[in-house]
């Protein structure tokens, strides 16, 4: 295997009718693939999918929208969710439902695989939640930070700011600076699908956080100055599949195959062999994720 995904959700309703074929299409490409859950079923689902494809690993937690009971998404939920009353969901598939963070699943659930490689994808999410939901986001998220240091795991973290500002990355920082004090190195992950600044990029990074990158790369040029920032040996490249799918082939269901479209991007920017990229954001993953 040559190169990974570290951000994928092939663990979601999107891939229901054809997950063994996009799985095999990463393999035969050379692909690894981390597949995040978002609440307890997703997350379930990526674990046990890990135990079952030897090409998938799996980070589990609570997405800062699932929180509360506001949010279905169909590629994520599936199609009897679409259009499901809070109250009486479909028999299948998985719902949002106001989740609270129950810690003690969430511990026995990173126990009972050793491809279990992180916590998340958790943090603060101001674009879809109303800023009133912030105190229910921290108290899940701050559950995640304490489970992921007590379980010497990195974090994924989802970090979306108010539309125009970047809100949501300084209370993110705010509140890993004060678990930074006493966890030192234990305290560790990634910055999925990062969108802030370099100056923001490099206090991530100050606090032993690496910056992953989506296909957006590869047809938005603001992003351009932030690779030539971010060091290599402190980047990774991720699809966030389903969504966001690259150059050439918007438009179309992302899957984690397509990550060799934002390596190649990634490459260009930095103006380095595509070999040399593919290497070293494998090592970095090995070295994060312990894989």
């Amino acid at each position: 295997m040559k190169t990974i995904d570290i951000h994928a959700h092939t663990n979601f309703a999107a891939y229901d009718h054809d997950r063994d074929d996009v799985i095999l299409r990463a393999k035969e490409s050379g692909v690894l693939m981390i597949n995040i859950g978002t609440q307890y079923d997703t997350s379930k689902k990526a674990v046990e999918m890990a135990d079952v494809y030897d090409t998938c690993y799996a980070i589990i937690g609570l997405h800062p929208i699932h929180t509360t009971a506001t949010h279905h998404d169909e590629d994520e939920l599936g199609p009897n969710f679409a259009n499901a009353s809070l109250d009486k969901p479909g028999k299948e598939g998985f719902t949002s439902r106001g989740e609270i963070f129950d810690a003690e699943k969430y511990r026995e659930l990173a126990k009972s695989s050793d491809r279990v490689v992180g916590i998340g994808e958790c943090g603060f999410d101001y674009y879809r939640n109303d800023h009133d939901t912030k105190q229910v986001q921290e108290t899940a998220f701050r559950a995640q930070i304490e489970l992921a240091i007590e379980l010497n795991l990195p974090l994924m973290l989802h970090v979306r700011p108010s539309q125009g500002t970047y809100d949501a990355y300084m209370d993110v920082l705010d509140v890993l600076g004060e678990y930074k004090e006493t966890a030192g190195d234990t305290l560790r992950g990634d910055v999925h699908f990062f969108a802030g600044t370099t100056d923001i990029a490099q206090q991530f990074m100050d606090i032993g956080f690496d910056i992953s990158f989506t296909g957006v790369i590869t047809f938005a040029k603001q992003y351009e100055e932030l690779i030539q920032y971010v060091p290599l040996d402190r980047i990774h490249a991720e699809t966030d599949c389903p969504y966001v799918s690259p150059a050439p082939h918007r438009g179309q269901r992302n899957e984690p195959v397509y990550v060799l479209e934002v390596i190649k991007k990634i490459a260009e920017i930095k103006q380095l062999p595509i070999e040399t990229v593919q290497t070293a954001l494998l090592q970095n993953a090995k070295r994060l994720f312990g894989i």
